[in-house]
């Protein structure tokens, strides 16, 4: 079953948040087949990042815990805090999945 992983940047970090994201992409890029989605929080205006938000096809917390162990972005120390949820499939790309 799927999870949802969702992080919080520290505060004023958008420096290390850009030092790190070439990385961070090549790292989704590596394991793309885990991701169903996957992006960047924005403030309202569109700018800045301010943490992201994952869904990842795996099986167990552990799991979702070990590819956010492995993200560039928490090796640089990007996140104040994760949080790592359950999630249930119901709807992706406009198909019904229930």
């Amino acid at each position: 079953m799927p999870y949802l992983i969702e992080t919080f940047d520290k505060p004023d970090s958008l420096a290390l948040r850009q030092s790190a994201r070439e990385e961070h992409l090549q790292f989704l890029e590596k394991n793309k087949a885990l991701l169903l989605a996957c992006g960047a929080k924005l403030e309202d205006d569109g700018s800045g990042g301010t943490g992201g938000v994952y869904i990842v096809n795996v099986e167990t917390r552990g799991e979702a815990q070990d590819f956010i162990d492995a993200d560039p972005f928490t090796a640089a120390g990007l996140f104040e805090r994760v949080s790592i949820t359950r999630w249930r499939k119901a709807y992706l790309d406009g198909k019904s999945y229930l």
